[in-house]
Parts: structure tokens; sequence; C-alpha cells
């Protein structure tokens, strides 16, 4: 069988889109090292007025680095990294690796409870977080393994004024400043006062980066990302773009996506840093500031997720605004509405592309093309070097559209889940990463996702899996049963339904308000339900599994 027949989307790649590419075994920081060797006084990122040249960025990472080795970290010790987009994430990203070190993503918006998981079972000693969240981390802090805490303040990266006034408007906020001033924790800027690194001279399989992840069970799992993960996965976005090669040096990307989902990381930070582009920092995705950018820096790349781009086409007078920049968008994380798509595209004369990846691929798989055929529905084609099928529950490959589920290959796939090597064993099989997703392929080989792993709920991009909000709500002494599920919802894509059995005893004396009340104490604000009904009963099937699929329809008829 030749190559095209056994790989249909190979015959319509764009033309100049190598099938596979190369990966050199080099660790991820030599991205950077390049970008400051190519584009020293270029402007790397952009952060609230305040900028850092490439020779800037390369320096300060590698004295992140040093004063990392002098906390004792040494060559695959996790550093716990909580903090949103700004120039100290993409300084102690590096930094750590730089010191041979592993990163470890911790969602800034996790409860004390969530955090406290992350940080046991990655067994990081070194946490580096914004001061505004220290809080929830104080009160696990005993409960940890961590031994040194690295503390910033979004001031430390302002511009003269913007550093003075911005303590003022934080304390009026009543947002925590500083940091206690005890032993095992330390200022940032202090690290930053040691001399530049020797760089770790990483190997291409040593894991560069944890990225947790509820996989298909509920219980968060870090996936393993080695350097030659994560390099392959940029240079398979940048050969699927043959358009953006005039770019080079001089693209502006836009950092809108939270870098601490692999996402935002690999799409906008790495591949940015890979392009020596000028990276403009949002710590808050907020759709004003988004257009404010995109006008002021004359943004080029503005990858993002559906609910980003629904906010932007709404955007009061977004037609006479100046978003004509914009060159080319890619869109993930969730299904994009063809209309949204299309309305987008008018606005801007850009083209915006539905993809697809996941944590466990160092996001990216598949992707409609740049110039050719953009199919509605679809997630378009493999990336050069990945391999992708549809199978039946045996792992035999179905025919051409029928439903199965979707499973990858390529240098982009995990090593595996940290310390759980049965999960790993379930999710790779013979080098194939088993997605979960349920998918079908058409005759051209583009890639159609029919429904997503059994019960996870994606609302705004955000992965919600019903199981660990279920675990909060039994928690709760007045529950007796609950279910969760995602619900339709015109904004968010999806949003969080609950529907709760309480405790006899408890009837009438416990509210909805009571409930929601407890899941903001114990969850992420994205992940608490916003609807709560109170039911006699749940339905369930005679093993007595509660139907999920049947609240959520029952719910979606009663709907207006």
């Amino acid at each position: 069988m030749d190559q095209v027949s056994a790989k249909p989307w190979l015959a319509h790649y764009d033309p100049g889109v190598p099938h596979e590419v190369e990966v050199p075994p080099i660790p991820l920081w030599r991205f950077l090292e390049d970008a400051a060797q190519r584009y020293s006084h270029h402007i790397a990122l952009e952060f609230l007025g305040k900028t850092l040249t490439y020779a800037e960025l390369w320096e300060k990472s590698r004295r992140f680095a040093e004063g990392l080795k002098a906390l004792g970290v040494k060559p695959g010790d996790r550093v716990a990294i909580m903090l949103p987009n700004t120039p100290q994430f993409v300084i102690a990203f590096y930094g750590t690796l730089l010191a041979g070190g592993v990163g470890v993503n911790v969602n800034p918006l996790y409860t004390p409870r969530e955090l406290r998981h992350q940080l046991k079972d990655s067994g990081a000693e070194i946490l580096v977080i914004l001061d505004h969240l220290l809080p929830r981390f104080l009160e696990v802090e005993g409960e940890t393994p961590v031994k040194r805490t690295v503390v910033t303040g979004i001031k430390d990266f302002l511009p003269f004024p913007k550093n003075l006034l911005y303590p003022l408007k934080a304390k009026r906020d009543k947002l925590p400043l500083g940091f206690p001033k005890r032993e095992g924790f330390h200022a940032f800027l202090d690290l930053l006062k040691h001399p530049p690194a020797t760089p770790h001279p990483a190997d291409p399989e040593d894991l560069a980066l944890l990225q947790y992840t509820g996989g298909t069970t509920g219980i968060s799992k870090g996936a393993m990302l080695t350097h030659r993960n994560l390099v392959a996965n940029v240079l398979q976005i940048d050969a699927w773009d043959s358009t953006s090669k005039e770019l080079l040096g001089k693209g502006v990307m836009l950092g809108a996506l939270p870098f601490f989902h692999v996402y935002g990381m690999t799409v906008a930070m790495n591949y940015g840093i890979y392009s020596g582009y000028k990276i403009v920092l949002l710590p808050r995705p907020e759709i004003h500031a988004i257009v404010e950018a995109i006008e002021k820096h004359q943004v080029t790349h503005f990858p993002g997720v559906p609910t980003l781009y629904v906010a932007f086409n709404n955007f009061p007078g977004i037609e006479k605004r100046n978003v004509k920049s914009i060159r080319i968008c890619l869109s993930g994380a969730a299904p994009l509405p063809v209309e949204v798509a299309k309305r987008f595209e008018e606005i801007t004369g850009a083209r915006l592309l539905e993809g697809y990846g996941l944590s466990e691929a160092s996001p990216v798989t598949h992707s409609n093309p740049v110039q050719g055929e953009i199919k509605k529905g679809s997630i378009g084609m493999p990336l050069p070097s990945v391999d992708a099928k549809v199978v039946d529950e045996e792992g035999q490959e179905v025919p051409i559209g029928e439903v199965g589920e979707l499973v990858v290959k390529g240098p982009n796939i995990m090593k595996g889940y940290w310390n759980r090597p049965e999960e790993t064993q379930k999710a790779l099989k013979d080098g194939w990463l088993y997605t979960g997703d349920m998918a079908k392929m058409d005759e051209d080989g583009y890639f159609y996702i029919v429904d997503r792993k059994k019960d996870m709920i994606i609302a705004g991009g955000y992965n919600i899996y019903p199981r660990e909000v279920e675990e909060v709500l039994y928690a709760h002494p007045a529950v007796q049963e609950a279910a969760v599920v995602g619900v339709p919802d015109p904004y968010r894509g999806e949003t969080v339904a609950a529907f709760i059995v309480l405790k006899e005893e408890y009837k009438g004396k416990v509210t909805e308000k009571d409930i929601e009340a407890f899941c903001r104490e114990n969850l992420a604000a994205y992940k608490v339900p916003r609807i709560i009904q109170f039911r006699d009963s749940l339905p369930k099937t005679s093993v007595g599994k509660i139907l999920r699929r049947e609240l959520r329809e029952e719910f979606t008829k009663r709907q207006p």
C-alpha cells in the first residue's frame, strides 16, 4: 500500500508542507538561545508597557536558572509554576529547563485542595508563585513537599510609574501582596541577581514538563512531556504554515491563551520564541484588553478558543477597529461553530483554523490547512509526522466514514503519566495514544470529532471532569446522590449542571445557594455548577450506574 492511500490526507497538504518533520536532538531551551543570537535586540515580551528583548530574556532565564541551582534544584527536580501570563512565567519556565529541572504547570485558578493534590503528586519541592495567590498555598503548605517558595508580584515587571502605582491599586482591590519573611521564602527578583548559569545539556528524552490533565478518568494526572515532544510540536506547527516564513523575527503573537496550559505554552509561547516574534502578554484574556492589544501592537497571530472569538465578534464597534493585521489564528480546546469562524474572517480578513489536540500530545495533532480547503465541522488533517486512525473496541481500524476511537502517534506524544503505570498502559499501546474521543475520517483524510471523552464538559475552553465536581458534592453532609453533566450554553459552549438528591433530614433546610457556596470553597470558579437542581431520584442503569446522558437530554428538552 503506498503512503498516500494509507494516509489519504497527504494528498491534501498545502504546497510546501512536508510529510514529515525532522526533529533535531536539542533541548527546548535551544529555541530561546537561537532567538537571542538571531534577534538579540528584537522585543521578545511586551507586558503592559514594559518590554524585554530576546537578549535580555535569555540572560534573565539563565540568571534564574543559577538562582534555582543555589536553592538546591538538581537535574530532574520538579519546579511548580503558578503564574498568569507574565514575563516571570517565561523566565521561570525556561530558567527551570536551563537548570535541568522539569516544569510543572499549575493553574492559578486552583483552590487549596486542587493545589495540594498537584504539588504532592508531582513531588515539587520548589514553587514559583504570584503574591496574590499565596494565601491559597499557605493554607496547605504543611501538607505538600514544597521546601522553597519563590514569590513575585505583577509590579516586578511593570514600567515606571505603573510599578509604583500598582501596589496601591492592589491594596484597594484587597489583593494580597508580599510574602512571609521566614526561612524558605525568596523574592523572584533576588534570583535574578545571580550570574547567568551554564545551560544544562538536557537529553531530548528528558522530561521538560508535567502537564496535569484529567485524562479520561477525572483524577488529575501529570502527562510527561519531554524536550523532544515539545520541540517536535513547535516544528510541526511551523511546517504546517508555509505562509509565515517571511514573518520570522517580525510577527506579533498575542499571548492571551494561558501558558499554564500546554496549548498556550506551545502555540503562543514556544512557537512565538522559536519564530522570534514579539509576544504580547495578557495576564487575563479579557476581550477589551485583547482588542486594544491587537490594534496597538498590530498582532499577526491570535491563537485562541471559540469563546474568545465569540467575544471578539460581539465586541461593540469591532467593525470600526483596526484589526486587519491578524493573519492567522488556530482555534482549539472546543468545537468551533461555523458561523463564528465566518464572522471572524469577515471582520479581520484573517484565516481562522480549527484544530485538535490534547495535553498528552504536546498538544496539537490536527489542523485544517492554512491555504487549502477548510471543511465545516472538521478538525482537519494530522500534522506532519503525526499518524492517526479510527479504531473499534478491539483496536482494529474501521472503514472510512465509520465512527470509532481516535488514536494518534508521533514524536509529540507523551512518555506516559507521571507515576501511573496502569493509566499509561491504558492510554499508550504500541506507541499509539488512545484519545478517548470518538471520531470518523472522510475519504480525503479529514477527521471529525463526533463525541467527546465520555462525559467531559468543555466550558469556555476549560476541561471539567464531572467526577471531580461530584466528589466535592458528595463531601457535603446533605448530599445523598449527585450527578454532574454539561448542558448547552450560548456563551461558554457548555455549562456545568448538578442534579442532587438530598438526604431526607436535610430536605427543605439546605438550599441551592448553600451547595453553590460549598462548591466555591473547593473548586476553581469555572468548575462550580451554574445550574443546581434538587431531585427525588436520579435515573440509573440496572447495575445502579447514574445515567448522565439521560439527565442531559431531559434538561435540554425542557429548555425553551
